[in-house]
């Protein structure tokens, strides 16, 4: 992994909120990466449950400021960071008021999905899209973890299609068991193809569910992880049915040695 830059996009990460599946390996696959010589970019949403104060978030002037049009609204973005201070990796906070101030991640205290839900996960995908142009940081992999961040190779592919910095990217997804059930906002496609990106491409979300969000994802990545013991039989056929690189799931106590060898030989050759 030596010298090779790596943007990891994850909808969670341990220690900011707790620990689960996708959250544990947002952060152990950088700290891995970090450890081995790559460079490493993070970024997340700013969820209002995440302690600003304990974990020392500021807001990055240069980085804020522009707004992101989201369904013909425009919507401020706002970039904090933080550091985890024993591996000293740096990590970026995707913020706006309107869809992150609320102190949850997902659901309301019944847990019943947020409504605006797609809406956030659109605007997550482009801000950090915008932000790493900003940064100027074209890199090698981009990985991303959770259904939160999992428009983004769509957007990547698509809107982004024309953007040098990201010519020459490779896209790696990894796939969880099932996190959430019910469908987002059924206009979700609408909104997405106010983007110019045509509903053809994305004819799965006129339902959107786990699933749906998911095959779209996979259908615009480069290299699948499967990162849960137990994936939906449905996400699975819809993998196996691609000609993409797959790595089969590998424990958390296992997995350095085989993402290492997955990005080296299947996703950088």
């Amino acid at each position: 992994m030596n010298g090779k830059k790596i943007l990891f996009v994850s909808s969670e990460l341990v220690p900011y909120l707790p620990e689960n599946e996708v959250s544990l390996m947002s952060y152990e696959a950088p700290r891995m990466v970090n450890s081995n010589g790559g460079q490493i970019r993070i970024f997340m949403p700013r969820y209002g449950n995440i302690n600003e104060r304990r974990h020392q978030l500021h807001e990055v002037i240069r980085l804020s400021g522009m707004n992101l049009v989201i369904n013909d609204m425009d919507m401020p973005l706002i970039i904090k960071v933080a550091s985890i201070p024993k591996e000293r990796i740096q990590v970026y906070f995707i913020d706006n008021e309107e869809y992150f101030k609320r102190k949850a991640t997902f659901t309301d205290k019944q847990g019943v999905l947020f409504p605006d839900n797609d809406q956030r996960a659109i605007f997550f995908a482009k801000g950090v899209m915008e932000t790493v142009k900003k940064l100027n940081w074209s890199p090698d992999i981009i990985h991303v973890h959770g259904w939160m961040a999992s428009l983004l190779p769509l957007y990547l592919k698509k809107y982004y299609a024309d953007e040098p910095l990201f010519g020459d990217s490779k896209i790696v997804l990894s796939v969880y068991g099932k996190t959430f059930d019910g469908t987002l906002d059924p206009e979700m496609i609408k909104k997405i193809a106010f983007d110019g990106i045509p509903e053809e491409a994305i004819s799965s979300l006129a339902e959107p569910t786990y699933n749906n969000l998911l095959k779209v994802a996979v259908d615009y990545a480069d290299a699948i992880i499967l990162a849960s013991e137990e994936i939906p039989e449905e996400l699975e056929n819809h993998i196996s049915n691609q000609e993409k690189p797959v790595l089969p799931y590998v424990p958390v106590q296992e997995f350095e040695e085989a993402y290492a060898n997955f990005y080296n030989t299947e996703v950088l050759k």
